[in-house]
């Protein structure tokens, strides 16, 4: 049993993404005001979410907290039998946690972290969204009508996490889940230094990024990011932050890294969501070379065209930290979409 062979499929896709806030009904107001995401269920001091074309019960998970970040990302196993076979080399890895016997919308998982310490999932059994009668739609293949609130998004597309050191956590992921490396970033006089890593199980540029985090700190979180389709849609919810006091951080823009049409915004609570105004660039080439940018190249990697990115993309994340190092170079400033 080889790596290449036997884990390039058992992790089929991003499921769901819990984040802390400690603004919950806030936070839950704009998702479904703004974004048009549905509320699946409530339990607790949790509220569960979908975007109109999300499958599964949930996309999202918002709880309350004293304060913002990431509670865990989830991923869905391609089979009953990758989960077991993904969950033995998780233990193996010194990284699991252990079974869970699951929550709203979905059975058992096995947990594990990142080198960084962020808290994933991984597990099969899932509950698919029912439509009620006034959600149902002609269009087969949508799970319900386009919500007729906000400027509603359609679909959970990736997440982006901040590490002290990019590789570990990028060689992790490729070991034990079988992502694959689309693009990353390398600095330094002789390339030694990666401050971001883009990857995949699916033809997707990325499900999850991992960018470095310039105030030293582990496990803290950057981003979520949701699926427009459509670049027109970011200038349409852009009226609506600004009319409803949402900080727009960055963009519209172009990310030169996976050509994305991206807004940065920070929610309620604190955590900052992208909108992601297509999809990018789709990979379908078995023998996909890595694509990389060096230092040279950071310009066009970061911003291939639109306003450059504020200080603040660089620095905060979620919960907030104070800086742990004494000096960060500028050449750590990383490109993340």
């Amino acid at each position: 049993m080889t790596n290449e062979v036997n884990i390039a499929h058992e992790v089929a896709q991003l499921a769901h993404v819990e984040l802390y806030t400690p603004k919950l009904q806030e936070s839950v107001a704009f998702f479904t005001d703004l974004l048009g995401m549905q509320v699946s269920a409530t339990m607790g001091d949790s509220v569960y979410l979908r975007a109109y074309e999300d499958f599964y019960h949930h996309t999202l998970k918002l709880t309350a907290g004293p304060e913002a970040g990431l509670g865990h990302v989830a991923w869905r196993a391609s089979s009953p039998e990758a989960l077991e076979r993904r969950a033995i080399e998780l233990e193996a890895s010194g990284r699991g946690i252990g079974w869970i016997d699951g929550d709203l919308g979905h059975g058992r998982a096995y947990q594990f972290t990142t080198p960084d310490g962020h808290l994933n999932e991984i597990l099969w059994d899932v509950d698919y969204y029912e439509a009620s009668e006034k959600d149902r739609t002609l269009l087969k293949s949508r799970p319900q009508k386009r919500p007729t609130q906000g400027v509603p998004v359609r679909r959970l597309d990736h997440v982006n996490l901040m590490c002290q050191d990019v590789t570990p956590n990028k060689q992790f992921m490729a070991d034990t889940l079988g992502f694959k490396l689309r693009e990353h970033v390398v600095v330094g006089p002789n390339e030694e230094i990666e401050i971001g890593a883009w990857m995949s199980v699916s033809p997707l540029v990325h499900e999850v990024a991992f960018m470095r985090d310039n105030t030293g700190n582990e496990g803290r979180f950057h981003h979520i990011a949701f699926w427009y389709g459509y670049p027109q849609h970011l200038m349409d919810i852009a009226d609506l932050f600004v009319e409803n006091n949402i900080t727009i951080e960055a963009g519209p823009g172009k990310h030169g890294v996976s050509q994305a049409y991206f807004m940065y915004v920070l929610e309620p609570g604190g955590n900052r969501v992208e909108l992601f105004g297509d999809s990018g660039y789709l990979i379908f080439d078995p023998e996909w070379k890595p694509i990389k940018w060096t230092e040279p190249e950071l310009k066009e990697a970061i911003i291939w065209y639109g306003s450059p990115l504020p200080d603040t993309y660089f620095i905060y994340g979620t919960p907030e930290r104070e800086p742990v190092l004494a000096e960060q170079s500028q050449t750590t400033k990383e490109p993340v979409k």
